[in-house]
């Protein structure tokens, strides 16, 4: 069983940054690929990017690509977000997903087998 546990969220003003965290169970974390997404009131969820086993390739929407920055450390079984110049459309619950896939599509929800808790992050204006 996977556990997937987010924490990092919390409220903070437009323009300012956030480092999220996910915190994994399991032996084998370094196999998995790992995402984030979020979901605002009203919304679908969305893709907010994502990284390879081993951190060779990493994977973002146009329109976050260059504020937020996805990271892991398979020694400590933890991915990272880092979201910086916040606005707040940014508001959302974040989510952290683990894949058991061995490749595929990481921008899309149905590949990822296990999922957080989420975390919520509210930017205010």
């Amino acid at each position: 069983q996977v556990q997937l546990v987010e924490s990092g969220g919390g409220l903070v003003q437009i323009g300012g940054s956030l480092r999220l965290y996910c915190a994994a169970s399991g032996r084998t974390f370094s196999s998995w690929p790992m995402g984030w997404f979020r979901q605002a009131p009203g919304k679908e969820r969305e893709f907010v990017a994502a990284i390879h086993r081993n951190a060779s390739r990493t994977y973002y929407p146009d329109s976050g690509k260059g504020r937020f920055t996805i990271s892991r450390d398979n020694a400590k079984n933890t991915v990272y977000l880092q979201m910086n110049s916040l606005y707040p459309d940014d508001t959302a619950v974040y989510y952290c997903a683990a894949s058991a896939a061995f490749d595929g599509n990481y921008r899309i929800e149905n590949i990822y087998d296990y999922w957080g808790q989420g975390t919520q992050v509210t930017v205010s204006s």
